[in-house]
């Protein structure tokens, strides 16, 4: 029996010494009475040493290991209680403990286990200093993110700024340019001496050079801010190209030179893409073609290069028997400002800058341009683009006509503020045997409109010609008030003097039918006032209210490119996305004109942040995307409340003008696509 005792004492014993945790005996006045080496170990004190000695003198806190020991005694147990070893490193530990009794349960002292936890303190310390890290990293991040978004919006007002500024000086400059060309011109139709007639030469040639510079700069400067757009609308290649080549024909006759023009009749009689930005390109390529050849002849090439179920691929290619260009420079030709040679500038004019406008207008568009040139030769610049098929009609393509003498009695009325303007104007439009009246801003516009309808005038004037930045009120104002106030459908073309995507964008918003840049062509403005005259009056209310917009088709708002290339050209799928947006753009715009009205905020908010996703669906410019933003931003703050009106009515206008365009294209899809 003795034996068997003995064995399992020693058992337990081994298990005891097994144990990497200090693990003591004491007794119930804290003395130690027994001990593991793992104690010994940790103390640095002999097993003969610590026998007998106070349990709490081990510790860093001797008085709160005698608490410890004073509670295990008390409750019969203590878990997981923190203190720390006093040894070389003083360890953390955990301290558990029970108490242990005889047979007749009577306690006899506690047994003690001390946790080593030095491993699992670093790993927290570790822990919560990651933790901080995170926090501080994330506080960084987030100082970061507001100092980005504060710079993106410092550059943006940068940009908005900028590009202000580009357009009133644009105007300013342009504005006596005009008068200086358009003067220049109507003088050299009277009868002249050979002296006056060279003088008046001179001074035009002086201003059709300035204006090619300002044009350039004003181009470069709406690419480097990102505001260079692409429209996506029908138009007819071959008479856009013919009425292009026509502007040329005089100065190529006054060189002796030969145009030859080759267009490949395989191609689509019409064509969706941006006629207005083709017509810059090839413009740009003309112009040196004919600036820099001498004898000989230009050729332009337009040739199908591709053609599948949607889209076309065509070469444009504008051929010169001119000077040419050397090998070396033709790698830079397309750089900004570089021109072929210092000589060029001082012989030729020019800013260096067409061609690298001509590149930047390009290849945004997926097309690619390159050169071919021979010094004494000539040179050969060609660009590849791709134009979407379209079963759509073109919209009044700027076809120059001659005066047409069965048109008479053609009323006009000019709103232009600028004297010398409005008596260019009025020269112009006595050349072309047309009525005209003058206003000086848009109010006065407006006063003459409106006095004429209340003296029983059904058709006061037969179109308008429209300035945009005027005193009092602007194009914009008046033509927003014509249309909306009035419900007067008068042609109303714009004239501007800074043809940039801003003012396009504006103009078909306030329902403009076209647009003609400032100095005006006659032979251009002619053709576009004879070009809305005489297209055919609507039969019935409802073609009348449909077709208010149709006479500036080449002004749609909406660009189904992006629509086209998320639904992968799917019929059914474009038709669902376009039947959705029908369906919920009239109650939102409903929504925010009432919200607005009842200074619902929360509503108006809701309202606009459902419509905002749906300007990039549809294709409509960025600018009413912008404005979106403001009145968003208004809803949530109440603060700049001015203009917000006036640009949830230029939202309701252009959500309207999407949903009719929609419509119809909704229609062409599903007659294509039974």
């Amino acid at each position: 029996m003795k034996t068997i005792q003995s064995q399992e004492s020693q058992y337990a014993r081994s298990l005891i010494e097994a144990s990497l945790d200090p693990l003591v005996t004491i007794s119930t006045e804290g003395k130690i009475t027994g001990m593991n080496q793992a104690t010994v170990n940790i103390t640095g004190v002999t097993r003969e040493k610590l026998a007998g000695t106070d349990f709490f003198d081990y510790f860093t806190d001797p008085q709160k290991a005698r608490e410890v020991y004073q509670e295990v005694f008390e409750k019969g147990f203590v878990a997981d209680y923190p203190l720390t070893i006093k040894d070389h490193k003083l360890t953390d530990v955990l301290f558990n403990g029970s108490v242990y009794k005889d047979y007749q349960g009577n306690v006899l002292g506690a047994v003690v286990v001390a946790r080593d936890i030095t491993e699992q303190k670093r790993i927290e310390k570790e822990l919560t200093e990651a933790i901080v890290l995170a926090e501080l990293a994330t506080g960084i991040a987030e100082e970061a993110k507001n100092k980005a978004e504060s710079a993106t919006q410092i550059a943006e007002d940068a940009v908005k700024a900028k590009q202000q500024f580009l357009s009133n000086m644009s105007h300013e400059i342009r504005t006596p340019m005009n008068a200086i060309i358009g003067f220049t011109k109507v003088l050299l139709k009277t009868d002249l001496s050979a002296k006056q007639k060279e003088y008046l030469t001179a001074i035009k040639m002086s201003g059709d050079a300035l204006i090619v510079l300002i044009n350039d700069i004003l181009d470069l400067a709406k690419v480097d801010a990102g505001k260079m757009t692409f429209e996506q609308t029908p138009f007819k290649l071959a008479l856009t190209l013919s009425a292009m080549l026509h502007l040329f024909e005089t100065k190529i006759r006054e060189k002796n030179l030969e145009l030859v023009k080759e267009y490949d009749n395989r191609i689509p009689e019409v064509l969706l893409g941006d006629a207005v930005r083709l017509h810059q390109i090839i413009l740009n390529l003309l112009s040196n073609a004919v600036k820099f050849t001498t004898t000989g002849k230009i050729t332009v090439t337009v040739q199908l290069l591709q053609e599948d179920d949607e889209k076309v691929t065509i070469e444009f290619a504008v051929m010169d028997t001119g000077i040419g260009i050397v090998e070396d420079k033709l790698e830079k030709i397309f750089e900004n400002f570089q021109q072929a040679s210092s000589r060029t500038s001082r012989l030729y004019g020019g800013t260096g800058l067409g061609l690298a406008i001509v590149k930047q207008l390009v290849e945004p568009q997926g097309g690619s341009i390159r050169v071919k040139s021979k010094i004494g030769e000539g040179s050969t610049f060609s660009f590849i683009l791709s134009f979407q098929k379209t079963n759509a009609e073109a919209g009044a393509e700027t076809e120059i006509q001659g005066p047409d003498t069965e048109i008479k009695s053609i009323k006009v009325l000019v709103v232009e503020d600028i004297a010398l303007n409005q008596l260019l104007m009025k020269t112009l439009l006595d050349d072309f045997g047309f009525e005209q009246d003058i206003a000086a801003n848009g109010k006065i516009a407006i006063e003459k409109l409106s006095q004429k309808v209340s003296t029983g005038i059904v058709k006061p004037y037969d179109i308008i010609l429209m300035d945009l930045q005027m005193p009092e009120m602007n194009g914009f104002e008046a033509t927003e008030y014509i249309r909306n106030t009035l419900k007067s459908k008068i042609p109303i073309i714009a004239l501007t003097a800074d043809v940039t995507t801003v003012d396009l964008a504006k103009c078909k918003a306030v329902g403009m039918n076209d647009y003609i840049a400032k100095p005006v062509d006659e032979r251009v403005l002619y053709s576009k006032i004879i070009g809305l005259i005489r297209k055919p009056a609507p039969t019935n209310p409802d073609k009348e209210k449909g077709n208010e917009n149709s006479s500036s088709e080449k002004l749609k708002c909406t660009d189904l490119a992006y629509l086209i290339r998320l639904t992968k050209s799917d019929p059914k799928l474009m038709m669902e996305m376009i039947s959705l947006y029908l369906e919920q753009t009239p109650p939102l715009i409903r929504m925010m004109k009432q919200s607005l009205r009842d200074k619902d905020w929360s509503s108006l908010h809701a309202a606009i942040h459902k419509m905002i996703p749906s300007f990039s669906i549809m294709g409509i410019s960025t600018d009413f995307e912008n404005m979106a933003k403001k009145v968003q931003e208004y809803a949530s703050t109440r603060q700049q409340a001015d203009g917000i009106p006036g640009m949830v009515l230029q939202l309701e206008n252009i959500c309207a003008r999407a949903c009719k365009e929609l419509e119809e294209e909704f229609a062409i899809i599903k007659n294509t696509n039974p």
